[in-house]
């Protein structure tokens, strides 16, 4: 692939020797008739669900210059493949022909899984344009492959590859893919704020965080939501001049630096907080700390002004 492939995109295969060897002359075909050796549809979902043979190869490179194509290398005796699967059939049949799933069965179809360098199943890749890419291994949550499914469409369109394959009845309009849902505290969590009860919020964000402690949006959403809550019924002035009235109070400091990351001046904040860190001590210097790393929350990890707080923070406690 290209250098404008997405990191989550990386380790391209080579499958051309794969695609040489069943290479074959194409018979002559009535119009409107299907290929001899095209891969066949799955019942439910019009030529965007296909199960592919090493010999079929071919027309899915083909395919690939039309719609991306996702590759789900998987077995009947494997149990991840039996939670990934369906996942995958169901965000692909949302995408109304935008792209297509290909299904290979890794026990009927070695020369597939050795181009593909599956050295586990489920392996998932994609080939957009005729060229693969590697995208992942084993059984993930819904959310991550929707958002592997859309980065795979971004890439698709950054190489021209805007097409779109005719799906259900004549006449019906093609539909925008549907989000998929939220885990059931996430959802749970994002009711309590739409209502307004930011305490409710916290408590199911709280209880995802819990169930599972490296749920990445579970700890970002608690760290807004405690957020919105801090600053709830407060206005600028008023934060910004308890501070001043007070400047040993650490809670209304702290509120100017949540005030601050609410308004976008994160490093403001930043350098407000690492200052009380360099000034308390005990329980006082644990509390900034910790607020600290909400506000790392909410700007994002990937936040250059995260990563220099970072630094500084861990070269004053330690």
């Amino acid at each position: 692939m290209t250098d404008r492939l997405p990191a989550s995109m990386a380790g391209a295969v080579d499958l051309s020797g794969l695609a040489a060897r069943h290479a074959r002359p194409a018979a002559p075909q009535q119009p409107g008739a299907q290929p001899s050796g095209a891969p066949q549809g799955a019942a439910g979902a019009v030529g965007v669900i296909v199960d592919v043979t090493d010999a079929d190869f071919p027309q899915i490179v083909e395919l690939s210059k039309t719609v991306p194509v996702v590759i789900d290398i998987w077995a009947e005796w494997c149990g991840p493949c039996k939670q990934l699967t369906p996942i995958l059939e169901r965000l692909v049949t949302a995408y109304q022909g935008r792209i297509v799933l290909a299904r290979v069965d890794a026990d009927q179809n070695p020369q597939l899984v050795q181009a593909f360098q599956a050295q586990s199943i489920p392996t998932v890749a994609a080939v957009i344009g005729g060229r693969p890419a590697a995208l992942f291994t084993g059984a993930i949550p819904e959310a991550q492959v929707a958002d592997v499914l859309e980065q795979v469409l971004a890439f698709a369109a950054q190489e021209g590859i805007t097409g779109r394959l005719p799906v259900g009845e004549p006449g019906d309009e093609p539909q925008e893919p549907q989000e998929p849902p939220l885990p059931p505290l996430h959802q749970e969590a994002h009711d309590a704020l739409e209502r307004g009860d930011h305490a409710a919020a916290i408590d199911a964000f709280e209880r995802a965080v819990v169930a599972n402690p490296r749920d990445g949006e579970a700890i970002a959403g608690l760290a807004n939501v405690r957020l919105l809550d801090r600053l709830h019924g407060t206005t600028a002035d008023a934060v910004r001049q308890a501070a001043a009235d007070a400047p040993d109070d650490l809670e209304a400091q702290m509120l100017v630096a949540d005030l601050d990351v609410s308004g976008g001046h994160v490093e403001d904040a930043f350098v407000r907080l690492l200052d009380l860190v360099a000034a308390t001590t005990g329980p006082q210097r644990q509390d900034v700390r910790l607020r600290l790393v909400d506000l790392f929350e909410i700007v994002g990890s990937d936040d250059p002004r995260v990563a220099q707080a970072r630094r500084r923070l861990t070269t004053l406690l330690f």
